[in-house]
């Protein structure tokens, strides 16, 4: 679990300079010094450990939490973390419509695996020059975008975001289709479109991967949890089914009994 010591070393206190701060954001901000906010870590880690709660359980329930983090600072850190426990991911940028017309997403990363398949079978040394270069810019610009969702099936029950201004778009299209959001919040941040927020600076390098380091092992926690539970419902179910199977024994050896008994007494 984060401690403040982990918060003050990866600068998750610095906010923003005083003049770009959202007013809705000053019940986080401890105080200012040099024109920048300093956001209030101990409320900072009241909120993390939350968050980290709620997570870790959505995990457990085996619900899906997309990572969403497109700019240069943040890109290969949510890529990195993803990949790593395996949740769809946007690490490049975010295309309009990704949530709210994921049917049309979808149909892109079809192509995306048929320009695959020709590559495989080497149906694409059959087409001319031109039309291979084509279509191997078409799979790179497709991988690029979709590369990170292209397994996603349905859409994902909630989403963590770094930086919820910059990602604007995937924020409005997860609350319009009810998906929760996990995000830090920088102080020119809106706490108000954030379900689960954690105050905090999601410009820095070292916060940003504070930020995921600890919601990929809220939700790896979440999974082992799970898996616990699981085996010991098959070990529940194992020893009710052994329980059933002596008892069927019993009934069929009481039973066996009782036709010896009938016949011995017609012999008599």
């Amino acid at each position: 679990m984060v401690t403040m010591k982990d918060l003050l070393e990866c600068g998750v206190h610095f906010g923003h300079q005083t003049r770009k701060w959202n007013p809705k954001m000053k019940k986080f901000i401890f105080c200012s010094r040099k024109n920048i906010h300093i956001i209030d870590l101990q409320k900072t880690i009241r909120y993390f450990r939350y968050v980290y709660s709620i997570v870790k359980e959505a995990s457990s329930e085996g619900k899906t939490i997309m990572f969403v983090g497109t700019k240069k600072q943040a890109g290969e850190t949510i890529k990195q973390f993803a990949q790593s426990i395996n949740v769809p991911y946007v690490d490049y940028r975010w295309l309009g419509g990704m949530l709210t017309n994921f049917g049309t997403i979808r149909k892109s990363i079809r192509r995306l695996e048929l320009i695959e398949e020709m590559e495989s079978n080497g149906q694409i040394e059959l087409l001319t020059k031109k039309e291979k270069l084509t279509l191997l810019r078409k799979k790179e610009k497709l991988e690029r975008y979709l590369g990170g969702v292209r397994n996603m099936k349905k859409l994902p029950d909630m989403m963590f975001i770094i930086d919820v201004v910059k990602e604007h778009i995937a924020v409005e299209e997860a609350r319009g289709l009810g998906i929760k959001v996990i995000a830090p919040l920088d102080t020119n941040c809106d706490p108000d479109k954030v379900d689960y927020p954690i105050p905090g600076n999601d410009d820095a390098i070292r916060s940003i991967q504070l930020f995921c380091k600890e919601i990929t092992e809220a939700i790896i926690e979440g999974r082992e949890s799970n898996k616990d539970e699981l085996e010991e419902v098959e070990e529940r179910f194992s020893q009710d089914e052994e329980q059933k199977i002596q008892n069927k024994d019993k009934d069929i050896e009481e039973s066996f009994e009782n036709i010896t008994d009938e016949k011995k007494e017609e012999v008599e």
